[in-house]
């Protein structure tokens, strides 16, 4: 909940003054009760006509102003809540993009997915419940029961007999949910990631007829949810019926009594009246409680899964370490490195590039190709070695400094629902010569055959793009800032081989001093790289030029003899 006070904290004059109208407003409420005893026990009796009038129209005015108070403080708990609920989740993506690779694994995207939107809904619900009901609750609650106790003290025994009882059932409820709702908001976290996978690969999933095989896999995610939440909610909702049980036991105890003393003349009917409607009041204020307990349960289960992403610790610093001088521009210096710190991924990985030099990566899937690029990137940290690019360790450069000197596609990257010229051009301001440059060199004319051109819409993840436009407008946007180093992860695969040639030719003409790193399967889209690293299971097979290879590494030569019939 501290979380939530931080965000509180700015809105602390504003919430104050919302729950100064809603206290007025309660306050108000609570006198119409009184109003009518006295109306009842002391004008009617008198038969004072004019002053039954007076009185009813100061109820009439009363509960008119109580309603105005009523509805406003809501207005601007809303309003409030709103903002707060902004802000929060505002700097909860702030947060979310600015989390390494090895802190989203740990999470998981569809966990993170359910952290950015149901629970900050939980957290805004509770934010504008408590506002709501958090005053008008209590006072109403604690207010009934002074009054209650000023008009009838032996009446008011009874309700004094019921509260520890009512008190012990909501703490009890209250401590058990909130381990219930984090309980329910893991298995939330499992169908939106079963539901994330199968809406991923739904045409995978229709081509092998398996949908009825992804519909049982996610009915069973469904039915965990809804056993989870159903177990919360049965606890929760044993609030309701035990409080109307045990409040109506104190309201029948309460009108019997209250009959056998205006029987005996110690009480007036009027006040009997007043007190059962103070009665009722306390009743709808505990039933309010309750209802608060449940938000609260909800909402503090759900803050405390958005501290654990708020508060997590920054695991990538800036280090201070010597950059060293020599002609290399990129260097892997004895590399080692594991996902999740298990098997390794790479192994004494060493290389280095000069500016301007190219590196292929070839190997079966599998053998650490990306992860080379993810390392450059400092995605992640190697376990042993170093990366360096210009002689400084990529652990002692700015990101914002490192991640503006590469150009970038990967395997799996994306396509906003935007126009084409958003996509290119990704935010960066780029001018329209470099946009169409970018576009010639990607071998993307066919932007301009399209309804508009630059200004044509695509669909979510470019859904209505073929697989090889997909890729050149990717390659489009990785070579419009005319990038320092370009990374290109099996960014041709789509390609026929005439494209795929001329994109490697345009590359060579138009980029020739950008240093390029480039995955590949197609040893045709390597051979002309002045190094091509072989991977096979983390390790460097075979390091050198193509000819070199073919006369030094088995693999390579056996993957050169099979997709172009070389041999040594």
């Amino acid at each position: 909940m501290r979380l939530v006070f931080q965000y509180i904290r700015p809105k602390l004059m504003s919430m104050s003054f919302q729950l100064t109208v809603k206290f007025a407003g309660t306050i108000v409420e609570l006198l119409l009760p009184w109003m009518l005893s006295r109306i009842l026990d002391v004008y009617v009796p008198a038969g004072d006509v004019p002053m039954i009038w007076t009185w009813g129209g100061l109820m009439i005015l009363c509960a008119a102003l109580a309603l105005l108070c009523n509805v406003a403080a809501n207005r601007m708990a809303t309003a409030i809540s709103r903002d707060i609920t902004e802000a929060l989740r505002q700097d909860l993506f702030a947060k979310i993009t600015r989390l390494s690779s090895a802190q989203r694994d740990a999470f998981t995207t569809p966990s993170l997915i359910s952290r950015l939107t149901t629970d900050t809904y939980n957290v805004h619900q509770m934010v504008d419940r408590m506002q709501r009901l958090g005053v008008r609750a209590p006072i109403l609650l604690l207010g009934g029961i002074l009054i209650a106790l000023i008009l009838e003290p032996v009446l008011t025994l009874v309700l004094a007999a019921m509260l520890p009882l009512l008190g012990l059932l909501v703490f009890t409820v209250s401590r058990r949910g909130v381990g219930l709702y984090t309980r329910a908001q893991t298995a939330l976290d499992a169908l939106v990631r079963q539901a994330k996978e199968s809406m991923a690969g739904i045409r995978v999933i229709q081509a092998l007829s398996k949908g009825d095989y992804e519909r049982s896999r996610f009915d069973e995610a469904n039915r965990d949810l809804i056993r989870r939440e159903r177990k919360a909610a049965l606890l929760m909702n044993v609030t309701n019926p035990v409080m109307n049980l045990l409040l109506n036991t104190g309201l029948t105890l309460v009108v019997v009594v209250g009959a056998f003393r205006v029987n005996a003349g110690i009480t007036k009917p009027g006040t009997i009246i007043a007190f059962l409607s103070y009665f009722t009041i306390i009743l709808n204020a505990l039933m309010m409680v309750s209802r608060l307990f449940v938000m609260y349960s909800k909402g503090a289960a759900s803050a405390r899964r958005l501290a654990e992403v708020m508060e997590a610790p920054e695991d990538m610093p800036l280090e201070a370490l010597p950059a060293l001088s020599g002609e290399d521009f990129i260097v892997f210096d004895h590399v080692t490195f594991s996902y999740g710190k298990t098997r390794e991924t790479l192994s004494d990985i060493s290389f280095s590039l000069k500016r301007g030099q190219t590196l292929g990566i070839i190997g079966p899937t599998g053998s650490g190709k990306t992860t080379v690029l993810n390392l450059l990137l400092r995605l992640y940290d190697p376990d042993k070695g170093a990366v360096r690019i210009g002689g400084r360790n990529v652990r002692s450069i700015p990101p914002e400094e490192l991640y503006g000197s590469f150009g970038a596609v990967f395997q799996n990257d994306f396509l906003y629902g935007d126009k084409l010229r958003e996509n290119i051009d990704f935010g960066r301001g780029l001018s329209e010569t470099a946009l169409k440059k970018a576009v010639q060199t990607a071998q993307a004319e066919f932007v301009y055959e399209k309804e508009g051109a630059f200004n044509y819409r695509l669909a979510p993840k470019g859904a209505n793009l073929s697989g090889g436009q997909k890729q050149r407008v990717l390659l489009a946007r990785a070579l419009a800032a005319q990038p320092e180093i370009l990374l290109l992860d099996d960014a041709s695969s789509a390609l026929d081989y005439k494209t795929d040639a001329a994109l490697r030719k345009a590359l060579w003409e138009d980029h020739g001093e950008a240093t390029k790193i480039i995955v590949a399967q197609r040893i045709s889209s390597l051979q002309q790289a002045d190094k091509i690293l072989v991977l096979e299971e983390g390790r460097a097979a075979g390091l050198g030029s193509h000819q070199e290879l073919l006369q030094s590494c088995e693999s390579y030569r056996e993957i050169a003899a099979v997709q172009m019939g070389e041999v040594s």
